[in-house]
């Protein structure tokens, strides 16, 4: 008789979770349609305009850096037939995911929800808001930081005058969507250290301790996802390692926080 339950209880969490999976399907699909429709303003005003000295952020780095660009020698090129078509919808479908993330991660935290304890739901209450809003914060750091730099570096790089820079489709659209979606990981890290310390994995000092290795881990990951030049990577370490000492303030608040219920129930 409890084999059966069982059974049938995974059948219903097969069945709960095939419909989740439905509507995050139908939200990236609603989303992509409508960018459709937009594709040449996107890809001309979102992803082509980066690479031209005019972008804000080059604007905004002369104007008050004195960094100035003059000119980033970039040619496009699509090496195959259905090249352009393919990353128009290559480009609908990321941007569909984008918009409808916060959907998204609130039908997968209403699936992992019931799972919970009492406890542990309190711990996450709010959790789709922030962890939405520091997502799209991270798109944008990756969007108007990281991603230009990128770009901004590569395409002034030449070995020698005679090689001209012509980037493929592919190449282009797979930089730029991988530092804007990996910024927007990277951002979810006070969240992440708010619901380990409520839950009593990890607390303040040993963040505190491990400042120094986490710092050295900064500079690794600034490395990896930027230019292999010192400005670029200062400039993401930064805003990471600032949302490292965040997650020890945080840490700090739950633990006092913590505190407090404690003697309040004594």
């Amino acid at each position: 008789m409890s084999e059966t339950n069982e059974n049938e209880s995974f059948l219903s969490h097969l069945e709960e979770l095939r419909w989740r999976l439905v509507r995050i399907a139908i939200s990236i699909i609603i989303c992509a349609v409508i960018l459709w429709f937009f594709q040449e303003w996107i890809m001309e005003n979102i992803f082509l305009s980066m690479k031209e000295p005019s972008f804000i952020s080059f604007r905004l780095l002369c104007e008050y850096m004195g960094v100035c660009i003059e000119e980033i020698p970039v040619k496009m090129q699509s090496m195959s037939v259905s090249g352009q078509f393919s990353y128009a919808l290559m480009m609908s479908i990321m941007g569909g995911a984008v918009l409808s993330f916060p959907y998204i991660f609130y039908q997968i935290w209403m699936f992992i929800k019931p799972g919970l304890k009492k406890n542990e739901i309190k711990v996450t209450s709010g959790i789709v808001f922030y962890v939405s809003i520091l997502f799209f914060l991270g798109i944008l750091f990756g969007y108007f930081v990281v991603a230009p730099l990128c770009i901004q570096f590569f395409g002034t790089f030449q070995i020698s005058d005679q090689i001209e820079n012509i980037f493929t489709i592919n190449s282009y659209m797979s930089t730029i969507l991988s530092t804007v979606f990996y910024s927007g990981l990277l951002f979810l890290l006070p969240v992440i250290v708010f619901i380990f310390t409520k839950l009593g994995i990890i607390t303040s000092a040993f963040l505190k301790k491990y400042r120094k290795h986490a710092i050295v881990g900064i500079l690794i990951l600034s490395a990896i996802i930027t230019p292999p030049d010192l400005i670029s990577q200062i400039v993401v370490s930064i805003p990471i390692a600032i949302l490292y000492e965040i997650s020890i303030l945080v840490a700090k608040h739950v633990e006092k926080k913590t505190e407090l219920e404690q003697l309040n129930k004594d």
